[in-house]
């Protein structure tokens, strides 16, 4: 189980000040942990647990092992070696062990005269004397004593400093004395006819075992999150982040859209002038979009498709039909570079339609800017292309029809339905407005493990073909160590006329020093290749700049480009070959994937060469490897969620998913299935419970999802 960043109230909001022991420190420490209210504590899971449930003879310890042990003191002494410690010597019948800690007051070593009997918990561990156990837990025991060991497992919990376990313990046991007496509540939000319907065990029982399981619950099976507890649990989260999700897709699709009809001989026309054939799979995910956007509900889609597999086609063609239909379509991406790269294709494919095109980005100034927003108010730019600039508040649309968002993922579920709001304009004069349709497309294949959560809202298509053409790009791994044969690689390859990228990362987070290593690259190139010209693009430069370095690659002036990780999407030059990335280790698998689409892209044998630098630790081997063997973007995808997790397969921004408290994606995959099922069951039978559900486990951001 993961420690969850945050935590919402589950019902009520009992004030944490009500527990004893909480005053204005412990409540900052509480807070840390994203405990709010007491509710907040019922719902801290633990991370794992110590079984202190019997006492074990000294003589049945087995080092790496942890155990409660009793017994006598029989000497104590303080130790001045390399590192001063007190060392003390149990008896209990059986054998002999000894107890050491390296930091220790006066008073704890008058804690341990002879003959003082003591109850202590810790690891066994190999020592000078013998089985040893380092700083264990500990408490004095009276002669006479008779006390009991505990009677159910003990929970090891996510904690802060200042933060120890038994006070940890201790508050979260008043939580449920809380509950016991009635004075906090805890509904049971999943109606017992759906409960009994999938088998879930009930919310009290499951939470009373996961705090306090009993002595013989097995141990290996809570380590792995696979109890029935702890998957009842999972699955109530991952509903509530479905609910939260769907319930975004039925207001939305309460709105009214425009109906678009087919865009006959328009859509004839461009066809006619593109110099290739659509795929059978472009066509299939154009049929499913035309089907959609005839409707007078919005469309809400995800076009999913691998580097190379004609996505922009499939979005001008949709866009087309917008047109045809009276309206205007916008394409919305990320980065100045994807942006302006999509502005320059719907106008080299729309303008001899008669088709006018827009361009509005953040760093577009002055008449510029104003005269691109007047095209867009005045309807006169029937199609726009832009960065976010396009939702800002002073932009405004005529009649917006179609809304397509590029790489979805690095916007978030706010941003795109931002740019939905553009589209809310009156009709015939009167009051009533249109919400225009929504197509997302990403180039980074996402597993379906995460399409079914993170894209509840959005029906999803697949273009899983390529153009005819395309040769995969070979893949080897090859240690810095041989930087100079790789340098040689890109000689041959300039010399045969081919072009090459060379891509830059950095151990350290920062695009400033990012850059300055590509330049250093730029400059060591240039000195190892002074026959061949050498190129830089990174992230701080202008984008004039960067467009007048990009055209000049793409139109051959450059040999070799030098780059930061900038260039992973949207750069289509298909006379480059080769592909250089130096620290493949830092990266993700689908980054790397996208990098490596940048070459391939024309008829020739193309490579890419994962320069990483030694020792490489057995996971970044394996995931390299994985590249190495696969030039499918969804098996790539797969293995990058198992690897990395679904937070940094789809980027921080997608809120929810990151932070989630109980469930894995990974892991709890299986459960995604009867969770579409009880969504469903959930809307229909007990619709009074999804706002409490969602809020149980989204907390702040259940408010956010509602905005739309």
């Amino acid at each position: 189980m993961s420690a969850a960043p945050s935590h919402a109230p589950v019902s009520g909001t009992t004030d944490l000040d009500t527990l004893k022991g909480v005053g204005p420190a412990m409540r900052e420490r509480l807070e840390r942990l994203g405990l709010q209210v007491v509710e907040d504590l019922l719902f801290h899971l633990p991370l794992r647990y110590q079984d202190r449930t019997r006492v074990t003879p000294i003589a049945g310890l087995r080092a790496g092992s942890e155990a409660v042990v009793e017994g006598e003191v029989t000497a104590s002494d303080v130790i001045q070696g390399r590192k001063r410690s007190l060392l003390v010597r149990l008896r209990d019948g059986s054998g002999i062990m000894s107890l050491r800690f390296f930091h220790f007051s006066q008073a704890q070593v008058g804690q341990f005269a002879r003959g003082t009997r003591i109850r202590l918990f810790g690891e066994a561990r190999s020592g000078s004397t013998g089985l040893e156990m380092y700083h264990p837990e500990y408490r004095l025991l009276k002669d006479d004593t008779g006390e009991e060991v505990e009677e159910t497992l003990t929970p090891i919990y996510p904690t802060t400093e200042g933060l120890a376990q038994p006070r940890l313990r201790a508050l979260i046991r008043q939580a449920f004395e809380h509950l016991d007496q009635g004075s906090l509540t805890l509904e049971e939000l999943i109606p017992d006819t759906i409960r009994a319907r999938f088998r879930l065990p009930a919310l009290r029982e499951s939470l009373d075992y996961l705090h306090f399981p009993p002595p013989e619950a097995p141990l290996e099976t809570l380590a792995d999150g696979h109890h029935p507890t702890q998957r009842r649990l999972a699955l109530e989260e991952l509903l509530a982040h479905q609910l939260s999700l769907y319930r975004i897709r039925l207001r939305i699709q309460d709105d009214a859209a425009p109906a678009l009809p087919a865009s006959g001989g328009l859509a004839t026309r461009f066809l006619t002038q593109l110099p290739f054939s659509l795929t059978g799979a472009q066509r299939r995910v154009l049929s499913e979009i035309s089907a959609d956007i005839r409707q007078t509900t919005p469309m809400l889609r995800l076009v999913q498709g691998d580097v190379g597999s004609g996505k922009t086609v499939v979005a001008a063609m949709a866009m087309l039909q917008a047109v045809a239909g009276g309206y205007q379509a916008a394409l919305m991406a990320p980065t100045e570079l994807l942006a302006e790269q999509h502005y320059k294709s719907l106008k080299g494919w729309f303008e001899p339609l008669g088709i006018e095109v827009a361009w509005l980005s953040g760093k577009l100034k002055g008449k510029a800017r104003l005269e691109a927003k007047a095209m867009i108010s005045e309807g006169r730019a029937r199609v726009v292309a832009g960065t976010h600039a396009l939702f800002q508040d002073d932009v405004h649309f005529q009649r917006l029809g179609l809304a397509v968002i590029d790489e979805q993922h690095r916007f978030g579920v706010h941003q795109r339905l931002a740019l939905r709001r553009k589209g809310e304009v009156g009709t015939d004069g009167g009051s009533s407005t249109t919400t225009p349709h929504q197509l997302i497309m990403t180039a980074t294949p996402i597993p379906r493990t995460l399409a079914m959560s993170a894209y509840a809202d959005l029906d999803v298509s697949v273009i899983d073909e390529l153009p005819p053409g395309r040769t995969p790009v070979k893949t080897v791994a090859v240690s810095d160590e041989r930087r100079g044969e790789v340098t040689e690689r890109i000689r041959n390859a300039c010399l045969a006329g081919r072009q090459a990228y060379w891509v830059c990362t950095l151990i350290e987070e920062s695009e400033v020093l990012t850059c300055q290593a590509a330049e250093v690259t730029r400059d060591t190139l240039t000195e190892a290749l002074p026959e061949f010209q050498v190129g830089l693009v990174h992230g701080r430069m202008k984008a004039a700049e960067k467009a007048e370095v990009m055209n000049a690659f793409r139109d051959g002036e450059l040999d070799l480009l030098v780059a930061t990780t900038v260039i992973e999407v949207g750069v289509d030059v298909p006379n480059a070959s080769l592909m250089i990335i130096e620290n493949p280790e830092r990266l993700g698998l689908a980054q790397l994937h996208q990098l490596r689409g940048r070459v391939g892209r024309g008829k020739v044998e193309s490579f890419c060469v994962l320069l990483y630098h030694p020792p490489l630790s057995d996971t970044s081997r394996e995931r390299l490897a994985v590249l190495r063997e696969s030039n499918d973007g969804f098996r790539i995808a797969e293995r990058d969620l198992e690897l990395r997790g679904p937070g940094e397969v789809l980027g921080t921004r997608q809120t929810g998913l990151v932070g989630m408290k109980i469930a894995d994606l990974t892991r709890d995959r299986d459960l995604l299935d009867p969770v579409r099922q009880l969504t469903r069951a959930m809307l229909d039978q007990a619709p009074a419970s999804v706002e409490p559900l969602i809020r149980r486990w989204l907390g702040e951001a259940a408010g956010q999802y509602g905005q739309v």
